[in-house]
């Protein structure tokens, strides 16, 4: 992302995985644990989504947390469709924010990963913030957000999104009464639009 950027690998459950990491000015103020795209179709942690969720953690006083999947870039292991995927995000959390607060983000399949976490971890840690963007719904079980975590949680969708339809993401969120912010004419990438989902997901950590 910057000059700054460290790069490393920690052990995970399938062997290394490669970590970026990003600090803010000053004492930060929790860890934002950032997932990537689908690992099959290109999604890494340089994704340009991605870097925009780490900027505006970072902004807001987080160290951003970026990773490599089982199987990508300096990653060990195989794709493992969500399961393993999930494991590795665990031991990320575990070893890189082992206590204090937490930020939860992810970008289309690593939303869907995301969402896991966030069950998984509710009530053992400080989730004070979870961002899913793009959420794969019409492709994966995206799991329920704890009703008690919905005012911390902002779900980000491009109107126009040809790989993950509008429409699969409102009826995920339909249940849950969990409000989406919808992008006009977004796509899946929001190509034009990242300066503003920047914003917008800053806004969401400042609140």
């Amino acid at each position: 992302m910057n000059a700054q950027t460290e790069w490393k690998t920690q052990s995970g459950p399938a062997g290394l995985l490669e970590v970026a990491i990003d600090r803010p000015e000053g004492l930060a103020v929790g860890t934002a644990v950032i997932a990537h795209p689908h690992p099959l179709h290109g999604g890494t942690l340089t994704n340009k989504v991605v870097q925009t969720l780490a900027r505006a953690a970072v902004l807001a006083g987080y160290t951003a947390v970026r990773f490599n999947f089982r199987g990508v870039g300096q990653s060990e292991g195989v794709h493992d469709n969500g399961r393993g995927e999930l494991d590795d995000l665990l031991s990320v959390v575990e070893a890189q924010a082992p206590s204090g607060p937490l930020c939860l983000a992810g970008f289309s399949f690593g939303a869907f990963v995301t969402s896991h976490a966030v069950d998984r971890l509710q009530g053992s840690r400080d989730i004070r913030h979870v961002v899913l963007v793009g959420t794969a719904a019409s492709r994966f079980q995206v799991a329920t957000i704890p009703p008690e975590l919905h005012v911390r949680t902002l779900v980000v969708h491009g109107e126009q999104d040809d790989t993950v339809p509008l429409s699969s993401v409102m009826d995920w969120a339909r249940p849950q009464v969990l409000p989406v912010l919808v992008v006009p004419s977004g796509g899946h990438f929001f190509h034009g639009q990242l300066p503003m989902l920047r914003d917008r997901v800053l806004h969401h950590l400042q609140a």
